[in-house]
């Protein structure tokens, strides 16, 4: 049995009923939405694996929803259901957000595969992304893309907070001066003081220390600089 939430975003009841039933059928969790300002409500309010989303809904059309849930960040996969089947609407579909588009009459065998072929997509693509994070202490980064996490919510690092713990990470388990670490973030055309270096390090404790006043990750090592042992 699945354990994937879908929501259904679709004004047509007995089309509606359905998709609800066959998915629910196939083991999956399903949620339903007769408008765009419902189904707003809810992407925003809550969890979705996967949005099947109608273009010609009451209130806020399908693009438009789209375009609002991923001006806002939110990347659940979404496949545009229509009876438009113009190659310029499949166009719009996909520029505004959308992974995939169906167009009425459809199977529902068709819908299904579609289905699986994206929530094993997504899936791919969540298991890469994890794969891109380096544990350090309660932080999960993502140099590559500037992200940080601890379980699983977002953690917010400046751009000289995640070249500073790269360089950490680059020279862990050795003794780093302040002087090295100011040419290396810094360069040698423009020098703050050793405090910057030191004020930097207290807000990164704070942040990959399970207890930063008593720190077992970013150690100090007096007269010199810092050892960092992830």
């Amino acid at each position: 049995m699945s354990n994937k939430h879908i929501l259904i975003v679709e004004d047509e009841p007995d089309m509606q009923l359905g998709i609800k039933d066959n998915l629910e059928f196939e083991g999956y969790s399903v949620d339903t939405a007769d408008d765009g300002d419902m189904a707003l409500k809810k992407i925003l309010g809550g969890h979705f694996d996967l949005i099947l989303l109608d273009v010609m809904i009451p209130k806020v059309s399908g693009f438009d929803v789209c375009k609002q849930v991923r001006h806002k960040g939110v990347e659940t996969p979404i496949i545009f259901l229509t009876a438009k089947g113009e190659e310029i609407d499949k166009v719009i579909g996909l520029e505004s957000g959308g992974d995939d588009y169906m167009t009425k009459p459809f199977s529902l065998r068709e819908l299904m595969a579609r289905i699986k072929a994206v929530l094993r997509r997504s899936s791919d693509a969540n298991k890469e992304d994890h794969q891109n994070f380096v544990e350090i202490g309660k932080l999960e980064v993502n140099f590559e893309n500037y992200l940080a996490q601890s379980n699983g919510s977002p953690v917010k690092l400046t751009a000289k907070e995640f070249d500073i713990l790269r360089y950490l990470l680059e020279h862990k388990n050795s003794t780093i001066s302040r002087d090295s670490i100011l040419d290396a973030i810094w360069g040698y055309d423009y020098q703050p003081t050793a405090r910057t270096v030191d004020n930097f390090i207290l807000k990164l404790r704070q942040k990959i220390e399970t207890d930063p006043n008593h720190p077992e990750i970013l150690i100090t090592v007096h007269g010199i600089g810092y050892r960092f042992i992830p």
